[in-house]
This record gives structure tokens, sequence and C-alpha cells, in this order.
């Protein structure tokens, strides 16, 4: 019943091949095959420039241009040419995700009280993703969805890149492509999909999938519309099955 009164959908990130495949738009087997190669040629890149992702929390005065400007004036001063050290992830308010260069990501960790940062992690990932250090991503992949057959999506899906909803088959193909090197604009994306008339309900949202993380950003986004969230873990369901 939920899945046939679906009215939107959004993944966060790779998620956003799941959004787009429970939307009717790609083919599971053709997006998992993206997904493959999307991944090895992300790896690839990662793997050319010592690089990763730092999460901070800031408080309302950070300035997080401000505090990636000089992190990239850092690096030049160590001799690094054309340094990255960009927002990646706009999570939710006083939360965003910079990714770079390590050194970049050291110095804004030294430097955190300076910038008004209360909390910085460094993220368990290999590289600088949805940043232009994964620029040799962009081909591979732009490559294989080409070759994929793209539908218009039945139920609305909304993109990472811009926050908005995919208008059609060559729109997708474009923004999957260019997703790989911008910062995934989660924050802007829950407030385009919630938006509403004072005194409208909120729809139902489910979080499909391992974990309630996207559950706890929305709520930092948009309490009201956390309140209609509910969490389905797939993996579990399958098992109980199994036994």
């Amino acid at each position: 019943q939920v899945v046939e009164s679906c009215v939107a959908a959004a993944g966060y990130s790779v998620g956003e091949f799941a959004a787009l495949v429970f939307a009717g738009a790609l083919g599971f087997a053709e997006a998992l095959y993206a997904v493959k190669v999307r991944a090895e040629a992300m790896q690839k890149a990662s793997e050319a420039v010592p690089s990763g992702m730092l999460s901070v929390i800031g408080r309302r005065e950070a300035n997080y241009k401000f505090a990636c400007l000089e992190a990239r004036k850092h690096c030049e001063s160590l001799g690094i040419e054309n340094p990255v050290c960009e927002i990646s992830n706009y999570l939710f308010p006083d939360s965003r995700v910079i990714a770079g260069h390590l050194q970049a990501l050291e110095f804004l960790q030294e430097n955190a009280r300076k910038y008004y940062f209360t909390r910085t992690k460094m993220l368990p990932v290999s590289g600088a993703f949805h940043t232009r250090l994964m620029e040799p991503a962009v081909e591979p992949l732009a490559e294989v969805l080409k070759s994929i057959e793209i539908q218009k999506p039945l139920v609305c899906v909304y993109s990472n890149v811009d926050g908005k909803k995919y208008m059609h088959s060559k729109h997708i193909q474009k923004l999957l492509v260019k997703q790989v090197v911008s910062p995934v604009m989660w924050e802007q994306t829950m407030h385009s999909v919630y938006e509403r008339k004072q005194g409208t309900e909120f729809p139902y949202t489910y979080e499909v999938g391992p974990g309630k993380q996207l559950g706890a950003v929305l709520k930092k986004c948009n309490l009201k519309a956390w309140k209609q969230y509910n969490h389905i873990d797939a993996l579990e369901d399958e098992e109980a099955a199994e036994t």
C-alpha cells in the first residue's frame, strides 16, 4: 500500500541509483552495473591523491567556505599544486562534510576553534568524494550511462546536485555524472521535498536500508516531517523470513 501510494523518492549519494530503480527510471541490473563502474572509478581516483572527508559541526557563526579557502592556502604553502578543500555534503543546519587533500583536513582539525567548529571527525572513507578530485571517475560513469536505457521516473525523484526533481531521462543521465564531482545537497533536498503550505499535513517518510542516519538528518532539518518517519531494514525482514 505504501509503495503504491508513494509520491516521491530521494537517495543519498550512491542511494540515488536505488531511488531511480524504485521509481522505474533504471533497471536493477543496469543500475548495479553502473554503480560498480562508478565505485571502481572513484576508488581509482582516490588512490591518486591522499585525500579524505571530514564531518564538521559548527556554531552559527562558522564560515565553512572561508575555512576551506584558508586550508587551501595552507596546502599551497606546503607546495601542493591546485589543492582541493571544499564542502562535499550539506547535511543539516550547522553540519557539513568537508573533503579534499588530507593536509587541508588536518589543518582544519588543528584550527577548529578559530573557525567556530564545535566538532570535527574524519570519516572512514578512502577519498574526497563529491569534489573535483573525483574528475577521473566522470568519463567511465558517463560512458556506462550512455549505454543504459533510462526512463522518465514514475514518481518524483529529487537530485543530489540541486535538490530539485529530475525532469526527463537526459536530465538524469547528465546529473548522475555531475553528482560524482558536486556536493550532495541533502539539506536543500529535504527543504524541497517537505515544502508545503502552513497547516498541510506531512507525508509518511520511510528510510529503507541499513542505519537510520537519514532519519537523524531529517529530524534536524524538519522536526514536523520527522514525526511521520519510519525506518525499514530490508535485510532484517529477509533474515526473519529465512529463520
